[in-house]
């Protein structure tokens, strides 16, 4: 069941986006869930902006009213074609988000949004790891994904929805310290909060 709605939700835009509004209520709806990573940051005209698994562009929608040098990063074609159609003012290149194609030390900010429990174990550290590559020094990565809930009452909700529409990568990651992992790799946790009950964090951490 779960792989069913899973595919659904990516073959559908219109599912897809459903979803996103439905589950971003938690923190106040969709505009809100879109700003929580970037909140804090100084992101000016022609700052270096890299979106990982930049998706259909949600993200990237927001990110090119920031800056107007911006990239979005993914490997399914079909997500880039649509985020070529909804939002044209970034560049876009397919690519795994492990194995980046770009030079050391290019980008000012890498943002990723709810797109790490995608991977496994081992991916997870190498896109970590790739990110730091392709940072400035002193550049900041920025990240929401799933957090293991503090509140009891959002471990209710939270299940039934990794039930319907993820893997169990989602699962590997409520078990994940992401915070630990950055700083093993070799950034400096400036910022880490909680949301929804603690179901969803927001990292920003600097090279």
């Amino acid at each position: 069941m779960a792989t069913i709605f899973r595919d659904l939700s990516y073959r559908y835009q219109w599912l897809y986006d459903s979803i996103s509004r439905v589950a971003a209520l938690t923190v106040g709806g969709e505009a809100r869930f879109r700003q929580l990573a970037l909140q804090g940051l100084t992101i000016e005209e022609n700052t270096s902006v890299l979106d990982v698994c930049c998706g259909s562009g949600q993200a990237t929608q927001l990110l090119v009213k920031y800056s107007q040098n911006v990239t979005g990063l993914d490997a399914s074609p079909l997500s880039l074609r649509r985020a070529r159609q909804n939002v044209p003012e970034a560049n876009y290149v397919e690519a795994f988000a492990e194995k980046m194609p770009f030079p050391d030390k290019q980008f000012d900010v890498v943002h990723t949004s709810a797109a790490l429990h995608e991977m496994e174990p081992q991916q997870l550290r190498e896109i970590i790891q790739e990110v730091y590559r392709v940072l400035k020094p002193g550049g900041i990565f920025t990240l929401v994904d799933f957090h293991t809930p503090t509140n009891p009452i959002f471990w209710p909700g939270l299940t039934v929805f990794l039930l319907l529409f993820e893997t169990e990568t989602a699962w590997q990651l409520l078990k994940t310290d992401l915070a630990g992992l950055l700083t093993e790799i070799g950034f400096e946790v400036s910022k880490s909060t909680l949301y929804a009950g603690g179901s969803l964090q927001v990292i920003q951490a600097k090279k």
